[in-house]
């Protein structure tokens, strides 16, 4: 991917909470990328969900 690229998408840092565009912190600290900032905002309540079905396929098998 593009520098340009990387620094027009928005990340979620899980270390600080704040949603940042482009790259500003380490790598580590990244969820993303997200094509708007109100994804980013949202990243946990996805992973929550993506969880919650994954947990829900498990009991099904």
């Amino acid at each position: 991917m593009s520098d340009e690229r990387i620094e027009s998408q928005w990340w979620y840092n899980d270390k600080t909470g704040v949603v940042e565009q482009g790259l500003k912190s380490p790598n580590r600290h990244h969820i993303g990328p997200f094509a708007n900032r109100d994804e980013a905002a949202h990243a946990l309540d996805r992973i929550r969900a993506n969880n919650e079905r994954a947990d829900a396929a498990d009991g099904d098998a």
